[in-house]
């Protein structure tokens, strides 16, 4: 295999070149998104800039510390990092970015927001959230939501996961499963936050952000439509004034939620991966779970031609609340089961059971629990692979056994029964995590 080498290729081109493959971490991909972003804006005549605001913590925790590095690129493309002294101060911030055209004498057609925040962080925001989603995101403007969850509670207090939040404030909410993930998807959401006019909740987690990935960063890349099967209301759904709170609501209810299915559908946002004429088995999943779902079928020796030829379609979901209708609709047509692989609690598999309660012929779910009532995908600490690979491998068996998947999952439950033993444990002293804020954050800033 010959090797090419770009001579010429330096650290700062992570943020400036706009076409071909570059490596990045997660992180450094989220710093720059608002750049492509621009890129998009000034390519269709629009003259836009960008704010990032937040408050540090795991597991982005580096990222404030990434985006005044490359302050300079971010200035250059009128995009501006602002911290806030905490996370409430910093969402409201955003949501004023959103507020620049209600008046006049605005230097841009729109602003593009960002904000940032671990779980805890989110959980304290929900009042802005909800005011500033109610409200609307300018047409030419839009706001990601940052949410850096820890599963496994790595760096926290208490284990989380930001969706049930996010649900609560009635925000569109997107899950990358990787980096190139990350670039896409956040692309995406903005241009769903101006179409819906909402605000849209952005998943990260530390196996996403702190990985890292060759990726295509071409700004068009994508072709991203807008959706041609919905009426929006007179006026839009985006941020006006005056604007009674009952008048927020009817937009958020009865059209907001339906447009962010629409784009999703537009967009193919979810997507079938693996597919099979004869699918008898569906695994639906997202984000990390979606890689584990992948690896966990490796290790019961299952590719893409055996999946087709056993009978197994694999679903991603990229939107996983408002879970778009139609699509989920048509990968469940001809199935008798369907495995649903997510972390922390069901939150897609409500949503298919709700969806699917009516139909006259529907596959089984399961999902944390199985038919008998067995907690087979738990809803505490992380999956991994292993786990999914004895709940798929068990189910696969009910029409397609090889002396491999017995072995494989042989092997899994002694693997378990040996950690089950006990064993020495050694508790996490509490401490600040280095350049954690909270160990001066009684000091208020000058000024």
């Amino acid at each position: 295999m010959s090797v090419v080498l770009d001579r010429d290729y330096t650290l700062d081109h992570k943020y400036t070149r706009q076409d071909g493959r570059i490596y990045l971490s997660g992180v450094q991909a989220l710093v720059r998104l608002p750049l492509m972003q621009r890129l998009r804006d000034r390519a269709a005549e629009l003259n836009t800039a960008g704010f990032i605001s937040g408050y540090r913590g795991s597991p982005l925790g580096g990222f404030d510390l990434e985006l005044w590095k490359a302050r300079k690129h971010l200035e250059a493309s009128g995009i501006t990092f602002q911290p806030g002294i905490n996370e409430d101060l910093g969402a409201t911030m955003v949501w004023g970015s959103q507020q620049t055209n209600l008046w006049d004498g605005a230097k841009y057609d729109g602003v593009f927001g960002m904000w940032y925040g671990k779980g805890p962080g989110v959980d304290r925001c929900g009042d802005v959230f909800k005011h500033a989603n109610a409200a609307g995101t300018n047409r030419f403007g839009g706001v990601l939501a940052l949410a850096a969850d820890d599963h496994a509670c790595r760096s926290s207090t208490l284990p989380h996961g930001s969706e049930g939040e996010f649900v609560s404030a009635m925000m569109p909410v997107l899950n990358p499963a990787g980096v190139q993930d990350i670039l896409d998807m956040g692309l995406l959401g903005w241009a769903m936050s101006r179409y819906t006019g909402r605000w849209v909740g952005f998943k990260t987690i530390a196996e996403t952000v702190e990985s890292s990935a060759s990726v295509n960063v071409n700004p068009h890349q994508l072709d991203i439509v807008l959706p041609t099967d919905l009426e929006l209301p007179p006026g839009g759904l985006n941020i006006r004034w005056p604007d009674p709170p009952l008048e927020q609501e009817m937009r958020l209810h009865r059209y907001a939620v339906g447009a962010a299915q629409a784009f999703a559908r537009a967009n193919h946002i979810d997507k079938v991966v693996f597919d099979s004429p004869k699918a008898r088995l569906g695994i639906v999943t997202t984000g990390k779970s979606y890689l584990d779902v992948l690896q966990a079928l490796e290790y019961l020796g299952i590719d893409r031609k055996m999946a087709e030829e056993i009978g197994i379609r694999v679903y991603k979901v990229g939107m996983t609340w408002p879970l778009e209708p139609l699509g989920i609709r048509e990968f469940a047509r001809g199935l008798q089961d369907i495995i649903v692989v997510e972390e922390k609690r069901s939150f897609i598999e409500r949503q298919m059971k709700e969806y699917m309660y009516n139909w006259e012929h529907r596959p089984s779910i399961i999902g944390k629990y199985d038919e008998q009532e067995n907690w087979v995908l738990p809803s505490t600490n992380e999956l991994t692979p292993a786990t999914i690979a004895g709940v798929v491998g068990r189910r696969i068996q009910k029409f397609h056994d090889t002396e491999h998947i017995r072995g494989v999952l042989k092997w899994m439950d002694e693997k378990e029964n040996e950690l089950a033993q006990p064993r020495a444990n050694f508790p996490r002293v509490p401490h600040y995590c280095a350049g954690c804020p909270h160990n001066s954050s009684t000091v208020v800033p000058e000024g």
